[in-house]
């Protein structure tokens, strides 16, 4: 039967630890770095009690009620044991003792320091000490020879040492070890081992080296190929025929020294390193810790036919068992009843066998199989001893060392990748349930405290807002285990029990009723593993893999179903967030899986059970959402991830917490994160991953960073604060497509810093002679960005790069007006219907009213008094308002469809300020070099078109004068028009029943599917047919009064002109300084 491997429980906090049974095996006993020694009654003992021996302990020792620990202030010290009363100090060292060992009877005790010194100390008098002196390093570990005459040392100085303790000389030395200047950084702790009754046994790399006791002859050495990392620490069994190895990767081995055979393999559930090995001195059993702090246990350890473990055997069942057996079999009694630590037995015995390395034959492991085996297998048992006992007689003639066959029973060796453990199901913000002081729940409304110990059973709720509610003390009959915190209620949740079903409770303390509780109990058999609160509502997932929806006043909603079992889930407003196991991980990692559900009124899915992308070999540690609604995730690696909507919602790493930590075992305990201000708020936990509720942990906040490379450099800099800013504000697009309310203020800010960056990130790459790159950059630019840039470009004598700018921003121009007249013609269009009038093609394109020359110099002249005041505004605050209260502040999101309502006269003047600025394709008089920006708005109010209509004609024109007014007379035709007009029929053809506005809508769906290629080309034909549109219209023109049509030659002559090469308007001197001042500016 295969060993099993009981999951491993939290024991101390991360650092080395180190573990052992008591003498009679009924107890685990573990030290740490938190300065605890614990005494477990077994592996679920939830209560252990604690002796507090110092402010760290590195080491520990245990033997005949005697407890030595190596504590931090550099002495080896003595406890009672199980009391812990402290009984002394043994001896002192310059530096902390790495490792302290009893010798077989417990009389003596060697500790190694990191002074280099090692010293074998008298238990009952102190004053008898003996000093090693040889190492030029650290020592790693120590081993007493059984029979007491030799001591082995380790050392950081790459040599494992023999010390005959009588003379204090060093007897022999083996360069084994990779050499390294202190313990933390030694490759392994080379934790060595004496067998019990000759020879010893030392871990180098990734093989067991086994050397001859007197002689010092590396007789073989012990490997497999399971083993891939170094080897840090071995042990032996009681018996003396198997040794067990832990590596730095987690990875434990036991073999059959008899038969060299490996005979278990295990893979740490994490992969971490193990620092200690202890075997049950009845076997069966190895306890083993980790450098994280955790406690584990295999249990039927080297027991092949099913028996239970060898731990706890009775007196009465040995006698039993005894009777069975004739006085033939007295070899079977061997060392069984008397303990094999006798040195009067050890010595006898290795006076007669001094040469030996192995144990003469298996008898003491078939004896304990006997006595462990069923009444069934006896017989199966008395074979394998007969088998024995004739190859004993044969290895007996020859004179040579018994080896065994290989049993034939192994089970086939795996070496693929080892399935990973799936991680519990927890809930963010709280410590462990085991606790008795505890912290249920930690975010950003508050704090609920668990008290659960012999004075009380109780929950405290806090606020940090006490406008909210105020701090509230709740009995914990029910022993909930399970809280959550909102603004509108408390959420508690219990596990099930034998007499009662698992329920869900809720303090709704912001009802208006006087009924502000209510209760649900789940089916039976069916337990809730994770709760959450949202707005108005409450949400718990179960064992039976269900995720139900309650309303905050506790009606049931929805029911749905989850892939996998529940690991956490949190709510924020209406978004809920679901973290499962979407399958088995390997090597290590989880495979979990999440879904991100809307439950307002129209409820939808954004996630369907994606991967949720994890460190490699790491855990979930934290669920939840900023103060702005965007999910986030924290691992056991400390890197915090947000989800990008912006990137077609995907994960991106935002913060590494071990940056922040000066220690290796130290961490940061996640509360909350919000986007504006950019802030983590953590507490941070010295030697630990999570802090303790007495006293009241200090709240820390880190800042975030996107992991880009070359951060160092200045350009690094820039582009992980340009692409931060623009993660960090998507929930500002997020909030107002979903109508919420959110600060506009705060979008504009964002806009012009990130102008900002990209403005710098342009002049350093124009220094840099990177006019390709400057390109690329203006892509992500705004329009008024872009015009900068040219103007930059000129005044730095680099005309390429300024010629491609322009035509970068002209046809980007092109497309984002096409796109913006594409909306404005359907609502115009619409409004038309609404006046009563027919569908008219000619509708779309109303024309300007007469002031547009006015209002064309109004504009000129603002933007000139813009570029004029670069010095006295905050670098990029010349743009304006309007310019960053569109969509967004990238260029690619101002190409994204927007609807915009009909202006009003009185809106006019804010329509104008918060419409985006684009550019038309369409020559404008007066324009100057580098401007590329339009009016704000392209067609005049409809009532003040149609007063105009009036005052021109009082009956309603007939169609074909408004196409000559509105369209031939006012502009030229843009590229969509005409490829909608020479595309129409055929949409017609495919659709017929199609109405005008749903013409357009399809002609501009099927327009923007075209390359770019092909929009040029229809955008070219506009503009080639410009001029012949303008003569056209010359002789179509009706005749009017003599004050309109001079208005109207004015308005040609204006276009004529436009239509000429434009010629490039000198700036003033000063303006020219200014801009060349602020482009070089450096940050």
């Amino acid at each position: 039967m295969p060993s099993t491997q009981k999951p491993m429980r939290y024991g101390h906090t991360e650092g080395h630890t180190d573990v052992c049974f008591d003498d009679t095996g009924s107890c685990i006993v573990t030290c740490g770095s938190d300065g605890d020694v614990r005494i477990w009654e077994n592996l679920d003992d939830d209560d252990p009690k604690s002796i507090n021996v110092g402010e760290k302990a590195y080491s520990f020792a245990l033997k005949n009620g005697r407890l030595v620990t190596a504590v931090s202030n550099n002495t080896v010290q003595i406890h009672t044991f199980p009391e812990g009363a402290p009984d002394g100090i043994l001896t002192r060292f310059t530096t902390n003792a790495n490792h302290v060992v009893f010798n077989r009877d417990g009389t003596k005790i060697a500790a190694g320091s990191s002074d280099f010194m090692v010293k074998v100390v008298e238990v009952t008098d102190s004053s008898q000490q003996k000093t090693f002196r040889g190492h030029d390093a650290p020592v790693l570990s120590l081993s007493f020879d059984p029979q007491d005459a030799f001591l082995t040392s380790a050392s950081c100085d790459g040599s494992v040492r023999v010390w005959k303790i009588s003379d204090q000389t060093c007897v022999t030395s083996w360069p084994l070890l990779q050499k390294c200047n202190d313990v933390i950084n030694a490759k392994s702790i080379c934790r060595l081992a004496w067998q019990p009754k000759s020879g010893k046994v030392i871990p180098v790399e990734k093989v067991v080296k086994l050397y001859r006791r007197e002689t010092w002859d590396n007789q073989f050495d012990l490997s497999d190929n399971f083993i891939t990392q170094t080897l840090s620490i071995v042990t032996w069994s009681p018996c003396g025929q198997y040794v067990a190895a832990g590596s730095v990767d987690g990875c434990i081995a036991v073999w059959n020294v008899d038969t060299q055979e490996c005979m278990e393999r295990m893979k740490h559930e994490k992969s971490y390193t193990i620092c200690g090995l202890a075997w049950h001195p009845k076997g069966g059993q190895i306890a083993y810790t980790d450098t994280e702090g955790n406690l584990g246990l295999l249990e039927n350890v080297c027991n092949r036919d099913g028996k239970k473990s060898v731990g706890k055997v009775s007196s009465a069942v040995t006698k039993d068992y005894n009777d069975l057996f004739d006085e033939d079999d007295d070899f079977l009694n061997t060392d069984l009843i008397e303990p094999r630590s006798s040195p009067k037995v050890l010595s006898n015995e290795e006076d007669d066998d001094d040469d030996d390395l192995m144990l003469a034959s298996g008898h003491p492991r078939q004896r304990g199989a006997i006595i462990e085996d069923d009444e069934n297998s006896l017989d199966a048992a008395l074979m394998k001893v007969n088998s024995n006992l004739e190859k004993d007689d044969d290895n007996d003639q020859d004179g040579s060392i018994p080896v065994l066959p290989v049993s034939t029973t192994q089970r086939p060796f795996y070496d693929g990748p080892m399935p990973t453990p799936q991680q519990k199901p927890f809930q963010s913000g709280s410590t462990p349930s085991h606790l008795t002081h505890r912290f249920m729940v930690w975010n950003s409304i508050g704090i609920i405290r668990c008290y659960n110990d012999e004075q009380d059973n109780a929950i405290d709720v806090e606020f940090h807002d006490t406008s909210i509610h105020h701090a509230t003390h709740l009995p914990n009959s029910l022993n909930h285990t399970m809280a959550d915190l909102s603004s509108e209620a408390i959420l508690l949740a219990c596990e099930s029990t034998e007499e009662l079903a698992s329920k869900l409770h809720c303090v709704h303390f912001s009802s208006w009723d006087s009924n502000k509780e209510w209760t649900v109990d789940m089916p039976k058999d069916e337990d809730i593993e994770a709760i959450c609160l949202g707005q108005g509502w409450a949400a718990c997932a179960t064992s039976a893999m269900l995720t139900r929806v309650f309303t905050i006043g506790g009606v049931q909603k929805e029911i749905f179903s989850l892939p996998g079992p529940v690991v956490s889930m949190a709510g924020h407003g209406e978004q809920l967030v679901v973290i499962y196991h979407r399958g088995t991980g390997f090597d290590g990692d989880q495979c979990l899986g999440v879904q991100l559900i809307e439950l307002g009124k129209k409820k939808r899915q954004v996630l369907h059970g994606d991967p949720l992308p994890l460190t490699r070999k790491s855990y979930l540690m934290w669920i939840g959402f900023s103060a702005e609604g965007t999910p986030c995730y924290v691992d056991s690696e400390g890197i915090v991830k947000m989800l990008n909507r912006g990137l077609g919602n995907t994960w991106i790493p935002v913060c590494d917490t071990r940056e922040y930590c000066k220690g290796k075992s130290d961490h940061y305990w996640v509360i909350g994160i919000h986007e504006n201000p950019q802030q983590l708020r953590c507490i941070p936990c010295k030697g630990a991953r999570f802090p303790p509720t007495l006293p009241r942990p200090a709240v820390a906040i880190l800042s975030f960073k996107l992991p880009y490379c070359q951060i160092t450099t200045e350009k690094g800099q820039m582009e992980e604060q340009f692409w931060r800013s623009v993660v960090f504000h998507n929930h500002l697009d997020y909030l107002s497509k979903n109508g919420y309310e959110y600060d506009e203020n705060a979008k504009n800010e964002a806009a012009k810093e990130q102008q900002e960056l990209l403005m710098k990130l342009f002049a350093l790459s124009c220094k840099l002679e990177r006019e390709f790159r400057c390109v690329e950059l203006a892509d992500f630019m705004t329009q008024n960005a872009v015009n900068l840039a040219i103007k930059y470009a000129s005044r730095s004598r680099k005309l390429i790069l300024a010629q491609r700018l322009s035509e970068m921003a002209v046809e980007k121009a092109t497309e984002m007006a096409a796109l913006e007249e594409d909306d404005e013609e359907e609502d115009d269009f619409r409004n038309h219907l609404n006046a009563g009038y027919s569908n008219s093609a000619t509708e779309w394109s109303q024309p300007r009213v007469r002031n547009l020359l006015h209002e064309q110099e109004m504009e000129d002249s603002k933007e000139a008094d813009a570029v004029e005041e670069v010095e006295e505004m905050p670098e990029m605050q010349k743009f304006s308002k309007k310019h960053f209260g569109a969509h967004s502040a990238n260029i690619l999101d101002n190409m994204s469809k927007f609807s915009k309502n009909t202006p009003t006269p009185n809106s006019r003047a804010v329509n104008k300020q918060k419409s985006p600025v684009i550019k038309p394709l369409i020559p404008k008089p007066k324009s100057k070099q580098g401007t590329i920006f339009p009016n704000s708005e392209r067609f005049p109010p409809l009532d003040k078109t149609l007063t105009l209509q009036k005052t021109m004609n009082n009956t309603p024109p007939p169609l074909h004068t408004l196409e000559i007014i509105f369209c031939d007379n006012f502009r030229p035709k843009t590229g969509f028009q005409m490829w909608l007009e020479e595309n129409r029929e055929s949409i017609l053809a495919d659709n017929p029943d199609l109405e005008e506005a749903d013409i357009i809508k399809e002609g501009m769906s099927r327009f923007r599917v075209l390359s770019s290629d092909e929009r040029m080309v229809w955008t070219e034909k506009a503009k080639g047919g410009a001029a012949s549109n303008s003569a056209e219209a010359k002789k179509r023109k009706r005749p009017t009064d003599a004050k309109n049509e001079g208005k109207e030659k004015l308005e040609e002559k204006s276009k004529e002109e436009s239509s000429l090469p434009k010629k490039r308007k000198p700036l003033d001197p000063s303006t020219n300084v200014r801009l060349s001042a602020f482009a070089f500016k450096q940050k």
